[in-house]
């Protein structure tokens, strides 16, 4: 995953995906949120990778996303 200037890294660890429709879902609502370049997500082992430009968003607003979007979100 390729990291712009001035971009963030994160992996979100979310729990409650069993399938690609779940895996799907969560791409879907971390991708719109503003200041997300890129999202990866796997099923297996449960996590989110986010590059993002922190000053249009934080990890709470990506937490947020996520628990919307009917998952939990590990620390």
């Amino acid at each position: 995953m390729n990291r712009g200037a001035g971009m963030n890294e994160i992996v979100l660890p979310v729990n409650g995906m069993t399938c690609g429709g779940c895996v799907s879902s969560v791409q879907k609502v971390l991708s719109a949120l503003p200041g997300v370049a890129s999202v990866e997500v796997s099923l297996t082992p449960g996590q989110a990778r986010v590059v993002y430009d922190a000053a249009k968003v934080d990890r709470a607003a990506m937490a947020q996303a996520v628990v919307d979007a009917g998952f939990s979100v590990g620390e």
